[in-house]
């Protein structure tokens, strides 16, 4: 009975070991994701600036001026 319960306590560290370094792992993705996100971000603003641009630059070609 004694073996046992060192085998199910011995089983049971294990489980929490891992668990632990499944959250540390989980914890690494989500900075790592976060960053990701936060770089991304400004694309968008880029993006839409060269758009007026392209039109304020096509509006003046048409003009002519």
């Amino acid at each position: 009975m004694e073996a046992g319960f060192a085998r199910v306590d011995g089983s049971l560290a294990l489980l929490v070991q891992r668990t632990d370094r499944t959250d540390a792992r989980l914890a690494d993705h989500e900075a790592r994701l976060d960053s990701l996100e936060r770089a991304r971000r400004p694309l968008a603003g880029v993006t839409a600036l060269a758009a007026v641009s392209a039109v304020a630059v096509t509006a003046w070609q048409i003009t002519g001026r």
